[in-house]
């Protein structure tokens, strides 16, 4: 169980300007990182093709992510998750996102963008999703470290 993500703030900020980018749609892509008991630390991501025909749902391009596990082999990291964007939702998993979820040690990194009173305020959530619970995910900055 994972009890306690480290995201530095660059890698959230990357998500974040991501998101936006591709506002209305929503963004995807790969958490790398490492496991050290029930704390992960995310180290990279990897932004991903979304190949979703609707604008409210993501699917991650197998070419990206197979490019990613290539990429990390030998190397002690792995992926440790997921992100994705929530244009106009809530930083929470959806509906769709527990239905397609799998394994409970898989973190799911949710960014929301709402419409505020400057524009889009952004709010980003972490979670793991199990076949009986979501469980939220306390985000803790981190510092971007060589692993």
């Amino acid at each position: 169980m994972i009890a306690q993500v480290f995201l530095a703030g660059p890698l959230q900020d990357q998500i974040e300007k991501e998101a936006r980018a591709a506002f209305p749609r929503e963004c995807c892509g790969l958490a790398e990182g490492v496991r050290e008991e029930q704390t992960v630390r995310v180290t990279a991501i990897h932004p991903a093709r979304n190949l979703a025909a609707e604008a409210d749902r993501f699917e991650i391009d197998p070419a990206d992510q197979i490019r990613v596990i290539r990429t990390l082999r030998g190397t002690g990291r792995d992926i440790v998750g997921c992100y994705h964007s929530h244009p106009n939702g809530r930083a929470e998993p959806s509906e769709r996102d527990r239905e397609g979820a799998f394994g409970e040690d898989f973190l799911w990194l949710i960014l929301a963008l709402a419409q505020g009173r400057d524009g889009l305020d952004a709010t980003l959530g972490a979670f793991t999703i199990g076949p009986a619970a979501i469980c939220e995910v306390p985000i803790a900055p981190g510092i971007i470290a060589a692993v």
